[in-house]
């Protein structure tokens, strides 16, 4: 269950969950924006705005909504 607090970034598997809802999965992703299978992946631990983009783009959320601690203003 994705936590509502808008302070805290989503748990990794809330990420790869609401991927797979969507029929999708990280390595699929990754290979459609033309990367090696496991580059999303990295996104998950560490900031890559590029990769945070592509994800949520899939997931149908700005990427502050899912790591609102790596867009802090």
């Amino acid at each position: 269950m994705i936590d509502n607090d808008p302070t805290k970034d989503w748990h990794r598997a809330d990420i790869r969950a609401e991927i797979e809802k969507r029929g999708k999965s990280l390595r699929q992703l990754s290979r459609e924006a033309g990367l090696s299978e496991n580059t999303l992946r990295n996104t998950l631990d560490r900031k890559w705005p590029k990769g945070e983009r592509i994800i949520a783009e899939a997931i149908g959320v700005k990427p502050e909504v899912i790591w609102p601690t790596r867009y802090k203003k």
